[in-house]
C-alpha cells in the first residue's frame, strides 16, 4: 500500500508535528520504508514455530513470587517523619 501525503500530514498532526512540505515528502519516503519492512515479514513462514516461542530462552531473572508476612503499621511507620496515627503524614497541597 502506498503511503499519501494526506496520510504523512495525519499522522504528523496526530504527533503534534507541524512539518514544511520538504519534510512531509521526506517523511512520506521514511514511513514507507517502515511499513514496506513490516509488509515483508508477511512472507515469512511461521507454521513450525509455537506461538509462545521466545528469544531469550533462559529463566526470568526476577526473584520467586513467594507470600511473606506484612510489614505492619508499627515497622512501615518507623523512619515517617510525621506519622498520623496509623499512616503516613503528608503536608496539604489544596489552598
Amino acid at each position: 500500500m502506498k503511503l499519501s501525503l494526506d496520510q504523512v500530514r495525519r499522522v504528523a498532526a496526530l504527533s503534534r508535528l507541524s512539518l514544511t512540505s520538504d519534510e512531509e515528502a521526506r517523511l512520506a519516503v521514511d514511513l514507507q520504508a517502515v511499513l514496506d519492512a513490516a509488509a515483508s515479514l508477511d512472507t515469512l513462514d511461521l507454521r513450525d514455530v509455537p506461538p509462545t516461542a521466545q528469544v531469550n530462552l533462559t529463566e526470568s531473572p526476577l526473584r520467586r513470587d513467594v507470600a511473606v508476612e506484612p510489614l505492619g503499621v508499627k515497622k512501615a511507620l518507623a523512619n515517617a517523619p510525621d506519622p498520623v496515627g496509623s499512616s503516613f503524614g503528608v503536608p496539604k497541597v489544596i489552598e
